[in-house]
């Protein structure tokens, strides 16, 4: 079974749709197939479901729930295997059994941590590669059509703060193999969306810099510490601030970066 949580959700069995239409199974394959091979105890379903407040007939409506999954899987098997093995039922909870590849999820956590091994290691080539490869996963915000609990919405959380860690490493990785001028489209649109993001700002001045366009680098500079003072009342970060110094006096360190395992294009300007 093939699943899509990274975008409107989606699950498959060779084409033939395993998606339900209610609001509250939709709910639960989410919460299932997010933690695909994993038991997910009955109590946090039902939290998830309900809160902290489930109704008296919460248990047997989750066996209902359970069971019309069950269903699909098994109209889209077509008796090759038990709906059962694959929704299986362990120790007081429910797990769905999946390979990784499968599940878009499971297939993104797994190249993004190899893409950080990679760029741990200063592969920087190969690890470009593989952080594209997680990103292009995505089809949309995760979990997109689903109406998430406080679960559900934890993960939601961490999925998209994920994938703005990997599109950061993925720059970083890429200014690592002199590719800033390819980059600049990219961080003009990343940075009009986040206007207070420090770490994609840092990325867009040095490569508006190393392209030759210093005096746009700390026009860029200037705009932020303004939305940033406007908006929260602070300054940039000291890292910020030494960057933007670095570029006034033309640093060389701004064209040579030292590279080092794991580092990352702000922490050249470290304390």
């Amino acid at each position: 079974m093939d699943i899509t949580l990274l975008g409107p959700l989606n699950a498959d069995t060779d084409g033939s749709s395993v998606l339900p239409s209610a609001a509250k199974t939709r709910q639960v394959l989410a919460l299932l197939a997010l933690n695909a091979n994993r038991v997910v105890p009955v109590p946090m379903i039902m939290e998830e479901l309900w809160g902290h407040h489930p109704p008296r007939t919460g248990a047997a409506t989750l066996q209902t729930y359970i069971m019309r999954l069950r269903r699909l899987i098994a109209a889209s098997v077509r008796g090759r295997c038990d709906a059962k093995e694959i929704l299986e039922y362990r120790h007081g909870g429910y797990c769905l059994v999946a390979p990784t590849a499968c599940v878009d999820v499971l297939e993104y956590e797994r190249l993004a941590a190899e893409g950080q091994r990679l760029f741990d290691t200063c592969e920087d080539e190969t690890a470009v590669k593989v952080f594209r490869e997680a990103l292009d996963l995505w089809r949309g915000p995760a979990l997109a059509d689903i109406r998430c609990g406080a679960l559900l919405e934890i993960d939601r959380v961490r999925l998209e703060e994920s994938r703005l860690g990997v599109l950061e490493r993925r720059m970083d990785a890429e200014l690592n193999l002199g590719r800033h001028a390819e980059l600049l489209t990219e961080l003009v649109a990343l940075t009009a969306r986040r206007p207070l993001h420090e770490g994609l700002h840092a990325q867009h001045m040095i490569a508006l810099y190393r392209s030759g366009r210093p005096s746009e680098a700390l026009a860029a500079f200037t705009k932020l510490r303004h939305r940033l003072v406007e908006d929260l009342g602070m300054d940039p970060s000291p890292r910020l601030q030494r960057l933007h110094r670095a570029i006034l006096g033309g640093d060389l360190l701004l064209d040579h970066q030292q590279r080092g395992p794991g580092r990352r294009v702000l922490d050249m300007f470290a304390a």
